[in-house]
């Protein structure tokens, strides 16, 4: 019997692990993980916390009962993989002192990445966390949960976390403005607490364009989110715990601090196992996700993928790239070779009453790296008909090359509800198919007042920008 075996349980190697069981029944799929928790929705905690989602155990897409019980797949939590030998095909996991060694026919790496701690003095204190795993989630909802109190207290299990609290107010500190800094920042105003955001460089989602970062600093403003640009954190101060979050210019007191500055990948297995790194330090892939070593393939938050603009590898840890490659490997590990599919590096936020998404290449730099002369423009546009009521605003950030017109990527916010996110699918299609501007204006998206205006803002925003080239 042929067998498959897969290091991580979240969204990358489960799909892979599903996909192959599903497609060939006779597969003996072997999967270990070194945590309880399997196949969740990290990019939820955010909600968990804020206390929209009740329970943890709501973020979990597939039980590890029900992966063993039902898919029929040999799942191994708490069993930490520490050895990888490509030469013997085996692996070898540690749980409870023990160790077993495995033998694989096709082996999967998805060990998804870490959280950055920057150089930082007084990481080790009391009350810094990060977010990048279920045990991050729970202790933070606690710690939301116990603030203000005399005593500890169990996790809530229903309202938004607050309710518990006779006096919920900070202060709080987060280190980081890209989306976890957001979204976090959201989660914890919300939930009553004085919010203090630091960010090192001059704008907040810095990934995204200058006009959307510009709107989302703006409304974190309005709801009193405390924002500090180009502030680099030189350390944390405190006792035992932390009391204060040092600037060159500020010492701002807080009671909690979280680390959003980002993540790394894990590759420290595949090192060790002579599988290569591509250029951005994360696992290189060929198309099909295998990697230099002969029936080891990566996916997820610990590999690259190829960007769909420049052509070269890009690293962009999000759980529709997970979800997609460790699919594409579960179909070819049972016997049909299929690609991965490059990556446009799409994302998206929500920020209180505000929602944002991008796609593509938006920084100029990066586009004249890749052999681009770009352009951009930024308009304002209804996001519905004139005369339908409470109608709001899109504004789009489109980015093309100044010769060939070709779309090379765009950024968009509206008010929550009014098309933002929606409306960048049009621009992922544009971006992915290299279509031009006047290809682009010539879309034939869908219109009727309470959804849209005749002319949508991504065709308002093709014409501006291509009547200008």
């Amino acid at each position: 019997m042929t067998t498959f075996v897969v290091v991580g349980g979240d969204a990358a190697g489960m799909s892979a692990a599903s996909k192959a069981k599903r497609d060939d029944p006779d597969l003996d799929v072997v999967v270990f993980e070194k945590c309880e928790w399997v196949s969740y929705g990290a990019c939820w905690l955010p909600y968990y916390i804020k206390g929209e989602i009740q329970t943890l155990e709501e973020l979990v897409s597939v039980t590890p009962e029900e992966f063993r019980e039902e898919r029929d797949i040999d799942l191994r939590t708490g069993h930490e993989v520490v050895d990888v030998d490509p030469d013997d095909r085996t692996v070898t996991a540690r749980s409870d002192g023990e160790e077993t060694v495995q033998p694989y026919d096709a082996l999967l790496v998805a060990t998804g990445s870490a959280a950055v701690e920057p150089p930082i003095e007084g990481l080790g204190l009391d009350g810094v966390y990060t977010l990048g795993s279920m045990t991050d989630g729970k202790e933070l909802r606690e710690f939301v949960a116990r603030s203000r109190e005399t005593s500890p207290t169990e996790q809530p299990d229903s309202g938004p976390a607050c309710q518990y609290l006779e006096d919920c107010s900070g202060p709080v500190g987060i280190v980081g403005g890209g989306y976890i800094g957001v979204e976090m920042a959201e989660a914890l105003a919300e939930n009553g607490f004085e919010v203090h955001l630091f960010q090192r460089g001059d704008r907040v989602l810095k990934g995204f364009s200058d006009a959307t970062s510009e709107t989302v600093l703006e409304h974190l403003g309005e709801q009193d989110v405390s924002v500090y640009l180009n502030a680099a954190v030189e350390s944390l101060a405190g006792g035992g715990a932390v009391e204060a979050v040092v600037t060159a210019d500020e010492r701002v007191p807080v009671e909690m601090v979280l680390l959003g500055t980002g993540v790394r990948p894990r590759t420290d297995l595949a090192e060790d196992a002579g599988i290569e790194l591509g250029p951005t330090g994360a696992i290189a892939t060929d198309a099909y996700r295998e990697t230099n070593v002969e029936g080891v393939y990566a996916a997820g938050d610990c590999a690259e993928a190829e960007h769909v603009v420049t052509g070269e590898p890009a690293y962009v840890p999000l759980a529709l790239t997970a979800n997609r490659h460790g699919r594409a490997i579960g179909r070819t590990i049972a016997g049909t070779p299929t690609e991965g599919g490059a990556v446009a590096g799409t994302a998206a936020v929500k920020a209180f009453d505000v929602e944002a998404a991008r796609t593509g290449v938006l920084d100029h730099g990066k586009a004249r790296e890749a052999g681009f002369d770009p352009v951009t423009e930024t308009i304002d546009a209804n996001s519905r008909a004139g005369y339908y009521p409470d109608g709001g605003t899109v504004r789009v950030t489109l980015t093309a090359d100044r010769e060939s017109g070709r779309v090379l990527g765009g950024s968009l916010v509206s008010e929550y509800g009014e098309g933002a996110v929606h409306r960048s699918h049009a621009l992922v299609g544009a971006v992915t198919e290299g279509v031009t501007l006047g290809e682009l204006s010539n879309y034939d998206l869908a219109y009727a007042p309470p959804f849209n205006t005749t002319w949508d803002p991504i065709l308002t925003a093709a014409k501006v920008l291509g009547g200008q080239l």
